[in-house]
């Protein structure tokens, strides 16, 4: 299987390998052999994977990978894409964030089950933890007539949560949209690697919008690359920040509206699709240019 899968691969005009691949490490060995297709690495979560690189190799890459691959397309942007090529010798780094498609998520019915004044949907992590305590645990204590709802897993067995907080362990991915247009607003909080390097945003931003549900969140640099912060969104540092911003939800409506019609009209799957295009020409030109030898 593995002979058939690098032949086959031999024969394409483009291989892409991603973050978090099982034996990624290996498969980037086979296919960086390959010089005809141009080959691509996607980080899904750069700084994460660039800090376990100081440490030692990955399961998925090595450093001494990076140089070969002729695009490396990164979840982060800004000074991590600097870093990548000045640092670890990426030939071109460039930007690929997430995105929506419009046809799965958009507004629909509320659903009982997920109505509520604030929302969050995020698998435990000890970095966010603090975050979550002040923006969505906090707001919850404070006030017992405001309904909470939080999807995720891993969070420690035996926590006590507030009385009006709800919680499910996993909402399907096709339930997203039912329990975006069920809540008031939708919190997001970023991981800490993510949030100090900025030019982060999680995808669940722009499916949130999609939906037309207010976001508030929590703030990094760049943020203000997607969204306008004043019209768009609700950045919030405290707990005080979370009720105020619920206090008033005609302005966030008005924002949500704002950031629905921002998202389909930059962040869509189809406008990633041609800036992958945009981005792999770019290296092909660049490859091409590498191997041409003056007459």
């Amino acid at each position: 299987m593995r002979r058939d899968a690098i032949r086959e691969a031999a024969d394409s005009d483009i291989i892409l390998t991603a973050s978090y691949t099982p034996e990624g490490a290996r498969i980037n060995d086979d296919l960086l052999g390959l010089n005809g297709p141009l080959r691509v690495f996607y980080d899904l979560d750069t700084p994460i994977t660039l800090n376990g690189l100081r440490t030692g190799p990955l399961e998925y890459l090595r450093r001494d990978q990076i140089p070969e691959f002729d695009l490396y397309l990164s979840f982060t942007g800004g000074a991590t894409l600097r870093q990548l090529e000045g640092r670890y010798g990426a030939r071109l780094a460039r930007p690929l964030y997430g995105c929506v498609d419009p046809d799965n998520y958009h507004r629909v019915e509320r659903h009982d089950a997920f109505t509520c004044t604030l929302s969050y949907l995020g698998t435990y992590a000890a970095d966010r933890q603090p975050k979550l305590d002040e923006l969505f645990v906090e707001p919850a204590r404070r006030r017992r007539d405001l309904q909470f709802l939080l999807a995720g897993s891993m969070y420690p067995f035996g926590w006590t949560w507030p009385d009006n907080v709800r919680r499910f362990e996993h909402v399907a991915p096709s339930e997203h949209p039912s329990l975006y247009s069920s809540s008031g607003a939708t919190l997001n909080i970023t991981r800490e690697a993510m949030a100090a390097s900025g030019y982060c945003p999680s995808g669940r931003f722009f499916e949130a919008a999609a939906c037309g549900t207010p976001i508030l969140t929590d703030w990094w640099p760049g943020l203000d690359s997607f969204f306008d912060l004043d019209q768009e969104l609700a950045v919030v540092r405290t707990a005080d920040d979370v009720l105020t911003r619920l206090a008033a939800p005609d302005h966030l409506g008005a924002a949500a509206d704002r950031a629905r019609c921002r998202t389909l009209a930059e962040h869509t799957g189809d406008h990633r699709a041609s800036e992958l295009l945009a981005h792999c020409e770019a290296a092909r030109q660049r490859k091409r240019s590498a191997v041409e030898v003056p007459a």
